[in-house]
């Protein structure tokens, strides 16, 4: 299904205020529903070629997966959607393509990304993250991080070592233990959604989360919700106000209005028909 004037995009990437070059990538895809960011890690400029390649890889996968999909279909063997195991595929293709430069090229060795990305389709999303890249949902005045960092300090949180406020003002929040490109295979976390019209998604870098606490975030996106370019401009430039201290990446997403596939709704009028 198209989604081009239905789903409104604004996106920024920013290198920031410390480092010289800027190791984030962010893609989008309007007709399929696809939006993608990436924050890449390694030596001198090897970050930037890591998260590039995932990017591309997701947007080249999934333009030729998506259209052929029946929307919304349910797979029997594992009870998600196409979309979300077209969705992982495209991830683990990313994360091959990474692992093989960085193994045969030495200039690579050890470089890395995360990500996290957003495929809107029948009314739903599905969202696949590695790493510390977020995603927030912003529904009804409420701000939601729906993404569970995968960060060595949220493994201590989980089990009860630190509490999430004292895990906030930890100086070791980027220890990520898991990263597209280090190994050979990679475990993307899944998660399928409904979407709503009117919902804003954000998806971000630790450039920015690490800058902007989620209070102000939550008060960015009220101010400026209405704005999704504005809003995207705010955050970067507040996260710069607070240091700047890393790249800053923000992908923002809105549904207009409903999006169900033809499908859903011939079978829907065909079901009261029979009735």
């Amino acid at each position: 299904m198209n989604l081009k004037g239905i789903l409104d995009i604004a996106g920024r990437s920013n290198v920031g205020l410390v480092r010289s070059n800027n190791e984030d990538k962010i893609g989008e895809d309007q007709e399929i529903g696809l939006v993608v960011l990436a924050d890449g890690m390694g030596g001198y400029k090897s970050g930037e070629v890591a998260s590039e390649i995932a990017v591309n890889t997701i947007l080249e996968e999934l333009r030729a997966a998506i259209p052929d999909l029946p929307p919304g279909e349910i797979d029997d063997q594992t009870g998600y959607t196409r979309e979300s195991l077209a969705a992982r595929n495209s991830v683990v293709k990313a994360n091959e393509a990474i692992f093989s430069m960085s193994s045969n090229e030495a200039q690579y060795r050890g470089m890395g990304t995360t990500l996290v990305m957003g495929i809107f389709y029948d009314n739903q999303i599905t969202i696949a993250h590695v790493g510390d890249s977020r995603m927030y949902r912003f529904r009804d005045g409420k701000l939601q991080q729906i993404t569970v960092d995968h960060t060595l300090l949220q493994e201590l949180v989980d089990r009860g070592f630190y509490t999430q406020e004292e895990a906030n003002t930890s100086l070791n929040k980027n220890l990520v233990t898991r990263a597209l490109g280090i190994e050979g295979s990679i475990a993307v976390d899944i998660k399928e959604d409904m979407a709503m019209p009117g919902d804003i998604y954000l998806l971000c870098s630790d450039g920015l989360t690490d800058m902007v606490d989620d209070q102000e975030i939550h008060a960015t996106v009220t101010a400026f919700r209405d704005n999704l370019d504005q809003l995207a401009d705010k955050l970067v430039a507040i996260a710069n106000d607070n240091g700047g201290r890393d790249n800053i990446s923000v992908l923002l997403a809105q549904p207009n209005k409903e999006f169900p596939s033809k499908k859903d709704w011939k079978s829907k009028f065909g079901k009261l028909l029979s009735k």
